[in-house]
């Protein structure tokens, strides 16, 4: 691992909005652009890394502004303390509490700050964080998102065409028109699989398990059925429906796994990098997860640019077998325009080739921001 100090002269935070092709609607919010902090670390030595996270009020709370107002408050102490690979984990384990609470901010940060010490010494993310090289395949989910049966139908059946085998869709709490939806699946090869997020829809355990069964859909997975954190409850839905729960807004850190009830089947953990506060603490939580026997799915916020992109790469790439799905990579699939050329996101049958992007062997995360 390159141990040259790095310093870091300061940092600079825009937001970036990019227009989506279509909107994407779902429980919680309906989007029609990206929403994203935007975060440069400029080296003393003229070096610049850029960072990017999503940060949501439903997910954990957070705002572009209070993204801005942590970066504020400690940039500083980073500046001072952070000048390298070694004193950036210290300062996450120092500053644990504070990152429990802003973790898209400190996502953000963390991204700029380990490419910019990957772009002044030559050295991928993985190398720096000793880390075997990013190589390989990687499949991605189908999202679909709340829309009408008839566009909904239309979407889906491209997929297939396209060649996807795994599919997510966002439920609307309309069982009629859920069911519409659904329809589409009627008679599709075994081999495609079906999990349903609800985005906390329900009130209780009891409602959730009438409303999922109301769809009469064997679903793979429900993810959030109800509000976060009612562990107890969630193993009771998985019970009764037979399939995991989809932890995200109940996962935001490595401690909630190990205060899950239930056998370790019940669960799957949705690792999305923004999310959870960086790729170091990603990382944390996927090697968490797979001692403890739970499932992986690394996850995206809906508007990710080629940047996050890189960075769950990295983090589904340590999962091993116990991915169990990834979802992203939408690149000019859903926006106007992306930030890098070519965009880093999926082909034919939701399929990533990381030996088709050259920029993956780049120092830092090898994203060069075009706009």
């Amino acid at each position: 691992m390159p141990s040259a100090e790095t310093r870091i002269d300061r940092f600079r935070f825009t937001e970036l909005r990019i227009p989506f092709k279509v909107a994407f609607r779902h429980a919680s919010a309906e989007r029609s652009e990206t929403e994203t902090a935007w975060i440069e670390a400029l080296g003393v030595d003229r070096t610049t890394g850029t960072g990017e996270s999503c940060p949501r009020s439903y997910v954990t709370g957070e705002t572009l502004d209070t993204a801005r107002a942590f970066m504020v408050a400690h940039e500083s102490t980073l500046k001072r303390d952070v000048v390298g690979v070694g004193p950036l984990r210290d300062w996450v384990a120092n500053h644990r509490t504070e990152i429990d609470r802003h973790p898209a901010a400190w996502c953000g940060l963390e991204l700029a700050i380990l490419d910019l010490f990957g772009r002044a010494s030559s050295a991928t993310v993985e190398a720096l964080l000793s880390l075997p090289p990013l190589t390989g395949r990687f499949r991605y989910t189908a999202v679909l998102g709340d829309a009408s049966a008839r566009t909904f139908h239309a979407m889906a059946e491209q997929y297939r065409q396209l060649g996807f085998r795994d599919f997510k869709i966002k439920l609307s709490g309309d069982a009629a028109q859920d069911r519409d939806k659904l329809s589409v699946f009627i008679g599709w090869p075994d081999a495609i699989r079906v999990r349903a997020d609800a985005n906390n829809l329900w009130r209780d355990a009891d409602e959730a398990i009438a409303g999922v069964r109301a769809l009469g859909h064997p679903f793979f997975a429900i993810e959030e059925p109800i509000s976060p954190g009612r562990y107890p409850e969630l193993s009771r839905i998985s019970q009764a429906l037979g399939c995991p729960i989809v932890l995200d807004e109940s996962c935001l850190r490595r401690e909630q796994l190990s205060v899950l009830p239930g056998p370790s089947s019940q669960w799957l953990v949705n690792v999305r990098v923004s999310k959870m506060g960086g790729i170091i603490r990603s990382l944390d939580v996927v090697g968490a997860a797979r001692s403890a026997g739970i499932g992986v799915i690394v996850g995206a916020q809906v508007g990710e640019t080629s940047l996050l992109t890189r960075a769950a790469l990295t983090v589904a790439r340590e999962a091993g077998d116990s991915l169990v799905a990834q979802e992203g990579a939408f690149g000019t699939h859903l926006l106007e325009r992306d930030v890098c050329e070519p965009p880093l996101m999926f082909g034919a049958g939701g399929v990533l080739d990381a030996s088709a992007f050259p920029m993956l062997t780049a120092p830092g995360l090898g994203i060069a921001r075009l706009c």
